[in-house]
């Protein structure tokens, strides 16, 4: 079992303004620890005022030293959908900090030389450089984050109707506020290092079914409409998706058609507490929606 142990170092939180990186800065405050939060726009970022906020660019090494600081831990989320800049950032930060906390992807697999997808590709890929870094590290590989389904938000309030595609692709989405308190836990406990977490919500719902539970939350019936993954990727390129990453997306959610998500009790047995629904998700985000 793992054990709380005493910080003497803050933690730096990247990703500070994300939907993940924003509540784990909330709960390491709210277990009275001290946490770092790292955004290119300090004044925009509009967290507590008990938060120190600073200045940094993980796309730019030369601007981390002093966000990293006497700093002991990290909380990672890699922006960009390369590894590029990583050597260099983890040079700088293995001068400061000796764990890092990183937010991975459950479709990262360890037995294969060559990943499926160029998402899977860059998170694997980062995974290997903190490897290799030497500092101690712990893997939060995650499945779709309930947060994305927000990209369904201007249709449901324009007219109710979500025209997407694969609609019975079935998928373990995951609360917010639970990758952030498994990555609370693997920041601030012993016992972590060295772990890969495949962290998931409690049950895989299909698409259409993540509609029907979204206007459950908001009290209004809403529709699912099948769109062709042809007119969804012309979409997702107009979007800014690479032709690649929007590619790699939509043969996995063809895949998840026949074969579900999988779904873990990682989040519980971590935490102590049952990873939340996808219905509890939609009802926390409601106002979101109407």
């Amino acid at each position: 079992m793992s054990v709380r142990e005493t910080t003497t170092g803050a933690i730096l939180v990247t990703g500070a303004t994300g939907n993940v990186g924003r509540q784990v800065v909330s709960q390491l405050r709210h277990a009275g620890t001290v946490v770092r939060a790292m955004t290119r726009n300090p004044g925009s970022a509009k967290l507590p005022e008990n938060v120190e906020v600073v200045r940094g660019d993980l796309s730019d090494a030369g601007t981390l030293d002093a966000a990293l600081d006497a700093v002991e831990s990290m909380f990672l989320v890699w922006p960009f959908n390369t590894a590029e800049a990583a050597p260099a950032v983890l040079d700088v930060v293995k001068r400061h900090a000796r764990r890092v906390v990183y937010l991975s992807s459950m479709s990262v697999r360890d037995d294969v030389e060559e990943q499926a997808d160029p998402i899977s590709a860059f998170h694997a890929e980062i995974e290997r450089l903190i490897e290799e870094s030497g500092l101690e590290w712990t893997f939060l590989r995650c499945s779709g984050l309930a947060t994305n389904t927000l990209g369904w938000a201007e249709q449901i309030r324009a007219d109710g109707i979500v025209r997407w595609t694969y609609g019975e692709a079935t998928r373990s989405l995951i609360h917010e506020r639970d990758v952030a308190a498994v990555a609370v836990h693997a920041l601030t406990e012993v016992g972590h290092s060295g772990r890969k977490y495949i962290l998931t919500g409690p049950e895989a719902l299909t698409q259409v079914e993540q509609v029907y539970a979204i206007g459950e939350a908001i009290d209004r019936p809403l529709r699912w409409e099948e769109i062709s993954p042809e007119v969804a990727r012309k979409q997702m390129i107009a979007g800014g998706w690479t032709p690649s990453f929007a590619d790699g997306a939509l043969d996995y959610w063809a895949k998840l058609v026949a074969e579900r998500e999988p779904v873990t009790h990682a989040v519980e047995q971590i935490t102590g507490s049952p990873a939340r629904t996808f219905r509890q998700w939609a009802i926390d985000h409601a106002s979101d929606f109407s």
